[in-house]
């Protein structure tokens, strides 16, 4: 579930971190990323149980619907559907997942009333009215749970759950929500359906890990690199993320075999445009493109395969 370019930002972050603090060391940033990539997973996951929750809020909002005096044609209607279909039973039924909510104390992590809020602004909608009126493919089924997710990540309350529990949230949320969505559509599934989102390790392992460990334990080297590159530039005066974004992409030219390199320099181009100065995509992409042309020239960079992904 985890894209390289994610794993880049992962990895600039602990590397400003390992920049600013003097306490920190190699080992314990390649533990912190280890938690982070599980983090990240889990972020998924909490986005599946919140859902699930509030489709469970159908239920007594069934039984307070019985007991109105003048009930609507809506509310004679009302069945607990939301809740009761084979997707939501599919996860409901996990029993696999269930295991991973208690051990993991996926309860404690949502808000309770946040949701209840939620699910009373969807059940208002025009889109839950008409669901509750027809007959339902599963195809309807899968829409109104994605509506009901389009909802919530738009939702004030439910992204500041999110943030208070999982502070990748932001940074996350693209990828989670692309999850998510694939998850839904893929049930109903036999039980531990979930496990096949854990991020792969040709992501986090053979690509995040490596571009970790050889950036942060090849310091000297990378800065011999890059700093003929920028003689004009006092290296003290170019900004500390800049100049960790241009060492990853040395590391990654040099290590990354699979990874072409202006696949890199574009990827760290992007990375800047969000992360750092207005000015440093002109900046990271001048100097990796002379510092790619000078490692060829040398016979420094070898590249094998076709160049699969960024």
């Amino acid at each position: 579930m985890l894209s390289r370019r994610s794993i880049r930002v992962k990895v600039m972050q602990l590397l400003y971190a390992l920049n600013r603090d003097e306490q920190l060391d190699k080992n314990s940033i390649i533990k912190t990323y280890k938690e982070w990539v599980q983090m990240s997973y889990d972020l998924l996951l909490l986005n599946i149980y919140s859902v699930v929750e509030i489709c469970k809020l159908s239920v007594p909002d069934g039984e307070k619907r019985k007991t109105k005096h003048l009930p609507k044609d809506i509310d004679k209607a009302f069945t607990p559907k939301l809740l009761e279909n084979e997707l939501i039973q599919s996860i409901v039924q996990d029993k696999k997942l269930a295991k991973k909510f208690a051990d993991d104390g996926f309860e404690s992590r949502v808000n309770t009333e946040y949701l209840s809020k939620i699910y009373d602004e969807f059940s208002k909608t025009e889109a839950y009215e008409a669901f509750l009126l027809k007959e339902c493919t599963h195809e309807d089924y899968v829409e109104i749970i994605l509506e009901l997710y389009r909802l919530c990540r738009n939702n004030e309350l439910f992204n500041e759950m999110l943030e208070e529990k999982m502070f990748n949230w932001q940074d996350d949320k693209s990828l989670v929500i692309g999850s998510f969505k694939k998850y839904i559509k893929a049930l109903p599934q036999d039980g531990g359906f979930f496990e096949t989102f854990f991020p792969d390790d040709e992501t986090t392992k053979e690509f995040g890990e490596l571009l970790l460990e050889k950036t942060a334990g090849s310091d000297e080297e990378l800065i011999e690199i890059i700093s003929p590159v920028i003689k004009n530039w006092d290296n003290e005066r170019v900004a500390v993320l800049d100049m960790i974004l241009l060492k990853m992409g040395v590391t990654e030219m040099l290590h990354c075999k699979t990874i072409p390199e202006k696949v890199t320099i574009n990827e760290y181009v992007e990375v800047s445009k969000k992360y750092s100065t207005p000015k440093s995509k002109e900046f990271i992409n001048g100097v990796l493109d002379k510092i790619s042309q000078g490692l060829n020239a040398d016979g420094k960079i070898h590249k094998e395969g076709r160049g699969l992904t960024n």
